[in-house]
This record gives C-alpha cells, structure tokens and sequence, in this order.
C-alpha cells in the first residue's frame, strides 16, 4: 500500500472527547447506573449539536457501558450479578497469570521481580496513606493503581490489554465498594499479601492471596444485592 492511501491524522475529534468524559463519568459514579442519558440536556452541557453526541452515545454502547431501550432511550448500563462474577473470575485468571509472569521471570532476571515487587509496594503504600486519610476515592484510585501496576509489570502486552478491557466495569465496582470495609486496613492488607507473595516468588502464597482478595471484594458487591 502506498503511502498516498493514507490521510493525516487529526487530533480527536470532538466525539471522541465526548466519549471520554462521559466514559470517565461512567468509572468514577457520576453518573450512576441506570441513569437515563438525554440527548437534549447533555447536548447543552458539552455545549454541541446532537450528531457528534449521538456518535459518542453509540461508541458508549458498542462499548457496553450503554443500553439502548427501545422507545425509551439510552441508560448506563447496571452490571447484574452474573456479570460481577464474570468480572472477576477474568481479572482473577488475568492477574494471577501476571503474578507467576513475573515470578516465573525472577528465575532467571531477580532484578526484575525486585522492581516488580517494589512498584506492588509503593502502590500500597499510595492505598496505605489514602486510608489512613480516610479519602475513600483516593483509596480507590490506589487500589486501581495497583492493579495495573501487576499487570504491567508482567511484560505481557496481551493480558495487559485483556485487562484493560475490564478496567471501566472494574473501577464501576470499586466505586460500589468504597465504604464497604469496616476497616480500609484490610483493603490495604489484602494487597500486600499479594505484593509479598511476588516478592518472595511463592507462587502458592500468589494464587491463594489473588483469589482471596477476588472474592472478598465479590462477596461485598454480591451480597447487598441478595
């Protein structure tokens, strides 16, 4: 293909900057699940026409972060609890696969799983000061924070990926959860055990420390809905 079948690049378009704020409103909670979206009002407060707002509605729903109901419109989705669950028996495959990555890569390079170790620590001492500061959504963004961080550090550009995909349901559910711990030590606790686990390269101690952490969050989404 030459290089005249291409065109230039143009900075994003203003759908594209629509799709971002309201992706972003949809991650942090402000707008709730089940909102109903309206074309006119929000039209106004970006302060565009309808076209470039209807092309980011429809970039929301391919993305399944909105349901489109017929003769009624357009509304955040709400993750039932089949969904959850499938939420996190992913991000529990994922994540444990980046820990014995990076395990598995300390055999060879320890130097590597130190780093590794060391980011999982510090991203724990970021959970560790919003805690004790009692700023939930900061604990949130660390815990978030932490997450990537495993994942990245892995080396794997396609479970990095995989994991991206199900970081805007994910961070939904941390803003459910924020509250939820009688104590955010054990938020903070939970991690670190899966921090230690790399850093001593048990890969046991990972498995079991991913896995607990997963459902211990499940169980706390799962169970105000019963």
């Amino acid at each position: 293909m030459s290089a005249t079948s291409f065109q230039r690049v143009h900075r994003e378009s203003t759908a594209g900057l629509i799709t971002r704020q309201l992706r972003e409103g949809i991650m942090y909670g402000s707008l709730t699940p089940g909102t109903q979206l309206s074309e006119v009002t929000l039209a106004a407060q970006f302060g565009v026409s309808r076209g470039p707002l209807r092309e980011a509605m429809q970039r929301l729903v391919q993305e399944g972060l909105v349901r489109s109901e017929p003769n009624r419109g357009l509304f955040v989705k709400e993750l039932d609890e089949d969904e959850i669950r499938d939420l996190y028996t992913a991000r529990t495959a994922i994540e444990t696969s980046c820990g014995r990555l990076i395990i598995r890569a300390g055999l060879d390079n320890p130097e590597r799983t130190e780093a590794a170790a060391t980011d999982l620590r510090e991203a724990c001492t970021a959970m560790q000061t919003a805690a004790e500061a009692g700023d939930l959504e900061k604990l949130s963004d660390a815990d978030l924070h932490f997450h990537e961080t495993l994942v990245a550090s892995s080396g794997s550009p396609r479970l990095q990926r995989m994991h991206e995909t199900l970081m805007v349901e994910t961070r939904m559910c941390l803003t459910a959860l924020e509250g939820t711990y009688r104590d955010p030590e054990d938020q903070v606790h939970e991690h670190r055990l899966i921090a230690e686990a790399i850093a001593e390269n048990n890969d046991a101690a990972l498995v079991e420390a991913v896995e607990s952490h997963m459902k211990e969050a499940l169980d706390r989404l799962i169970r105000p809905q019963a």
